[in-house]
């Protein structure tokens, strides 16, 4: 009951969101793009889980993968290997270009983070690492110690050795060109500059994502990957790519970093690939794997090579590749775009639409000239969307408004999309007057 519920949850369960809140419903189950409360309320989920459930919510392949790996081979000995694990890590290294072929697969998105830093510093012999000033990387200690977009304040000393670049936000650009725009050369020009007067000569890598996801739906600017591999390759360091929420056809490429043409020297997966089960990857080349194997290489734990969610690993390659799921993100990902430009043009509190196939950023600010935040309006929409039947994830940073980061299942259909369009355009023009 629900005067039992909310009781129980306010005394035994830790408040694990900061300054957040829990969503003020009860949810009983979800189902491709929508999830159902106690209530009996449907809500559109515009955020496929936190920003995993690529397939839709109990998508029926998982499903029956699950159900039928549960019942012969859940979970094993670290150190034993099952043809779930092979299978899915060559399945991996073929969608991938070369050298990208040694697998290394986990749970979460921050267990593959460290694991990748972990590499990196014991493949360079070195142990400082660049990430950007908005980045969010996870909340183990190496994977913390590169997160700078909150979770900092009260935890002591992060690990010695990170540091923060400026981040290429073409809506707020820190230096520009003589027609505003954002001049991210001489951006990336001064972050050297300044990293250079503080490093010890001891770079191991910069960590990135192709798509800032919680620093606001931030895209890097075509050009700034190589330029900054080869600024990090320089001083002796390694490019290690995030992909937890652009990898796996969700930019409407298999990978983000493919439009680019820039090859990562360790990609790590999270999210997408267990399409809401908690399965991570690790992936780099033959080179890296064996100096980092000669010097010891650990990252023993206890789910590591899991057979359970390897096998919805591959169920999931499966269904991305039948369905042509990286084409159907870039099509509904057009027809999102042009829905919220269109949500644009009615409401002036929108100041900016950016993004990538079905990772798609609508920031809002008070006044379009001044592009002044506006905080307090995104929690609004954020209440009456979920008043409405949508369930909206909006992200408020300092110096920013409130970014929406809007990420439906790759299964989502048009008219699913166009609901949660419609609703949207609502809750912002009842919000903004």
């Amino acid at each position: 009951m629900a005067d039992e519920f909310w009781p129980d949850a306010e005394r035994h369960l830790v408040r694990y969101i900061g300054a957040g809140r829990f969503v003020p419903e009860i949810i009983e189950r979800a189902e491709g793009s929508f999830v159902w409360t106690a209530g009996g309320r449907r809500l559109l989920d515009f955020t496929s889980g936190q920003m995993s459930a690529i397939l839709g919510h109990s998508h029926p392949a998982v499903v029956a993968t699950i159900q039928r790996q549960a019942a012969t081979l859940d979970h094993l000995f670290s150190g034993m290997l099952s043809r779930p694990v092979v299978d899915l890590a060559r399945r991996l290294a073929e969608s991938l270009p070369e050298p990208l072929e040694k697998v290394l697969l986990l749970t979460t998105g921050a267990e593959s983070n460290e694991a990748a830093i972990r590499m990196a510093k014991l493949v360079t012999g070195n142990h400082e690492v660049i990430s950007f000033g908005r980045s969010w990387h996870g909340m183990t200690q190496a994977a913390a110690g590169a997160t700078y977009s909150s979770g900092r304040k009260g935890y002591g000393p992060a690990a010695p050795g990170n540091f923060a670049i400026p981040t290429p936000n073409a809506y707020r650009p820190d230096f520009t060109t003589a027609d505003g725009e954002l001049d991210w050369r001489r951006q990336l020009d001064f972050s050297f500059e300044l990293f250079d007067a503080q490093s010890v000569g001891s770079l191991a890598a910069a960590i990135v994502e192709p798509i800032l996801s919680s620093g606001g739906v931030i895209d890097l600017p075509p050009g700034y990957i190589a330029e900054l591999r080869d600024r990090v390759h320089a001083r002796g360091g390694l490019l290690i790519l995030d992909e937890a929420q652009t990898g796996l056809c969700r930019t409407g490429d298999w990978y983000a970093f493919q439009r680019d043409g820039v090859v990562p020297d360790i990609l790590t997966l999270s999210k997408t690939l267990g399409a809401g089960l908690p399965l991570a990857a690790v992936v780099t080349g033959r080179e890296i794997e064996q100096i980092a194997h000669e010097r010891g290489y650990l990252f023993f734990t206890t789910h590591v090579s899991d057979p359970l969610v390897a096998a919805v690993g591959n169920t999931v390659l499966d269904v991305l590749a039948a369905d042509r799921l990286d084409a159907q993100a870039a099509e509904l990902g057009a027809y999102l775009r042009k829905g919220l430009i269109e949500i644009a043009g009615r409401h002036a509190v929108v100041g900016d639409v950016r993004g990538r196939g079905l990772l798609v950023g609508l920031e809002l600010v008070l006044d379009r000239e001044t592009r002044q935040p506006a905080d307090e309006l995104g929690a609004a929409v954020t209440r009456r969307c979920l008043e409405l039947g949508l369930h909206m994830n909006v992200v408020q940073l300092p110096g920013m408004g409130g970014v929406f980061r809007i990420a439906p299942a790759l299964t989502s259909t048009i008219d699913e999309l166009a609901l949660g369009l419609e609703i949207l355009d609502q809750a912002i023009g009842e919000s903004a007057h």
